[in-house]
């Protein structure tokens, strides 16, 4: 079956041909703890979540921050199925130029067990939101270079501190929503 493999190492996407099994995507990223997105149409796009402790670089594939290389399969019925996007129009979602915001707080996570895609909820004004710590990242990126230092400041020291990394995300999560960021 065709998929696509995402290389941000190399800076590149390839059809290969793979064979899909129970364990196939396991296989591929030779890891029991994996991503998925539904980021294009009719598609998963997969990633291993240890990418970040074990310090794999970064893309962005449409807007979703990705660690390390992607397994990209076509989605049929809820099953893993050949793709369908061509591989030039995949290209064109694909960015690996990645801000030094986000490469300095990646380096921090690589020493915690963050998982960046796992939702969790804060409340605002009494109306609860569901985030992950991704999107605190990508607002801590759009923001002022001085709150980038904060933010990178205060991760260094919840990391110092073995402090729950997720606990603290979710702080500042509340802290972009409190400063006008919209969810």
């Amino acid at each position: 079956m065709k998929a696509y493999s995402i290389s941000p190492k190399n800076k590149e996407a390839k059809e290969i041909d793979i064979e899909i099994q129970a364990n196939t995507v396991y296989s591929f990223f030779n890891s029991i703890s994996i991503d998925d997105f539904s980021i294009i149409d009719k598609h998963t796009i997969y990633s291993d979540s240890d990418a970040i402790s074990n310090e794999k670089e970064p893309f962005f594939l449409g807007e979703q921050l990705i660690i390390g290389d992607a397994l990209v399969l076509g989605q049929k019925d809820s099953f893993d199925n050949e793709i369908t996007i061509p591989k030039n129009e995949l290209e064109t979602l694909i960015n690996y130029d990645v801000p030094s915001f986000y490469i300095s707080a990646l380096k921090l996570l690589k020493h915690s067990n963050i998982n960046l895609y796992r939702v969790f909820e804060v409340t605002k004004e009494q109306e609860d939101i569901k985030l992950n710590s991704e999107w605190v990242l990508y607002v801590f990126n759009i923001a002022d270079e001085k709150t980038k230092e904060y933010f990178l400041g205060e991760l260094k020291k919840a990391i110092d501190a073995k402090v729950n990394i997720t606990e603290h995300m979710q702080k500042m999560a509340i802290l972009a929503l409190n400063a006008g960021a919209v969810a």
